[in-house]
């Protein structure tokens, strides 16, 4: 009896060690199959998880996928930065999981179209990829990519630069091939850009409380009001960008100028290191900052090409004074007629910050051709702006109160012949 007893126990051992097996076997065919399926489909790759150790030495970052992805790895100076080039890719890992740390100082990753995504490595100085590549996970779970980092010296560094291959290196390729098309305006139309700020790779600011990214933020205000233009008769608006996808500054004043656009409405909602100033503020392009906070922010918002791994094309600076000379002599009138229409629209309706008419060199507010602001929305910083920033109500009475100001600009502008 005592037996049979262990026989029935070894047997029942087995059977279920044997069914383990099926059943990982059929599992991990249907893994296989739901990969092919998803390339097959064209579904973005997913990067589930992520590891970085190492000092100021030698660095490595470890970045699991669901299945094999293709990447490349380009180097950019001033500051120096490596960066990863991917297909399509959702990350789904948690941030913290891969924290600068070592040799690097800072890490963004992200959507930069609906066909890749990119990570940027800042880096503390000079820095190669002694090791990048794609490993087959050990247990079956798709790959992981492989990036082992080391110090090197400046000439190292500018010779990398130098002699790499990058097929789209300047943003020359950015061609108006790739500009979403508003539709077609009627003759007579006022036509408006209404820009999201951030997107993609570039996130902007982060909400104090909630975590929120500026560029959901700024999307979903975007949206609104060009709804919103949209039932106005006689003015027709469109979105410089429709869905979380990265543009660069240039792309965007490209955008507005190559449809028509008689506006450019650019839209934030920063942070700053003082928790305690909240309201909107209007930026309007100068080449001498108003104040301090402009010339700080201005700064930032100019950095969002080098967040995303873009290689800042420098123009002669008779070229840059000439385009800035346009800007002020033919639009800088109209950009402070209109930021002045927004302000007399907030008032008593909106919180600003004291002196909330600002100017500085915003580089997404150089069309010379195309009167522009910059509207702070107001500060994720701040937790009572936050909790408004996020809140539909207050969205919509923004938008309703942006509305009546380019009413008011339009037809002041109309009735001065333009």
């Amino acid at each position: 009896m005592f037996k049979r007893a262990r026989i029935t126990a070894k047997s029942a051992s087995w059977r279920s060690t044997f069914a383990r097996r099926v059943l990982t076997a059929f599992l991990a065919v249907g893994l296989l199959s739901a990969v092919a399926a998803a390339v097959e489909a064209g579904d973005p790759l997913l990067a589930y998880g992520a590891r970085i150790v190492g000092d100021d030495a030698r660095t490595r970052i470890v970045i699991d996928f669901d299945r094999e992805p293709r990447f490349s790895v380009h180097y950019i100076a001033n500051p120096e930065r490596i960066v990863i080039d991917l297909p399509a890719t959702a990350f789904g890992f948690p941030a913290k999981d891969l924290a600068a740390r070592g040799l690097f100082k800072d890490i963004r990753y992200g959507k930069m179209d609906e066909e890749s995504a990119r990570i940027v490595l800042t880096t503390a100085g000079p820095v190669k990829l002694a090791l990048a590549k794609v490993q087959a996970d050990e247990a079956g779970k798709g790959h992981r990519l492989v990036l082992d980092a080391e110090m090197i010296d400046k000439q190292a560094f500018a010779e990398l630069v130098k002699t790499q291959s990058w097929s789209d290196r300047t943003e020359a390729a950015e061609t108006t091939s790739a500009i979403p098309a508003p539709e077609k305006a009627a003759p007579g139309d006022f036509v408006i850009a209404v820009d999201a700020g951030h997107g993609g790779i570039d996130t902007g600011a982060i909400g104090v409380d909630t975590k929120t990214e500026e560029k959901q933020v700024t999307l979903a205000f975007a949206k609104a009001l060009t709804d919103r233009l949209n039932k106005e008769p006689g003015i027709k608006a469109f979105l410089t960008r429709e869905d979380d996808e990265f543009l660069s500054l240039s792309q965007r004043v490209l955008i507005a100028r190559q449809n028509h656009a008689g506006l450019f409405i650019s839209l934030h909602a920063d942070t700053l290191k003082q928790k305690d100033i909240r309201g909107a503020t209007v930026y309007t392009i100068s080449d001498k900052a108003s104040d301090k906070l402009a010339a700080d922010l201005a700064e930032r918002e100019n950095l969002s090409d080098q967040i995303a791994g873009k290689e800042t094309v420098a123009e002669p600076p008779e070229v840059a004074d000439i385009l800035l000379d346009l800007t002020r002599r033919e639009t800088q009138a109209f950009s402070i007629s209109l930021a002045e229409s927004v302000l007399n629209s907030f008032k008593d309706q909106v919180g600003t910050i004291n002196n909330p008419h600002r100017h500085a060199g915003f580089r997404v507010l150089q069309a010379p051709d195309v009167p522009s602001i910059l509207l702070e929305l107001g500060f994720l910083s701040n937790a009572e702006d936050e909790k408004l920033l996020l809140d539909e109500t207050w969205r919509g009475k923004i938008v309703g109160l942006l509305t009546d100001a380019v009413k008011r600009y339009r037809a002041a502008v109309m009735a001065n012949g333009g």
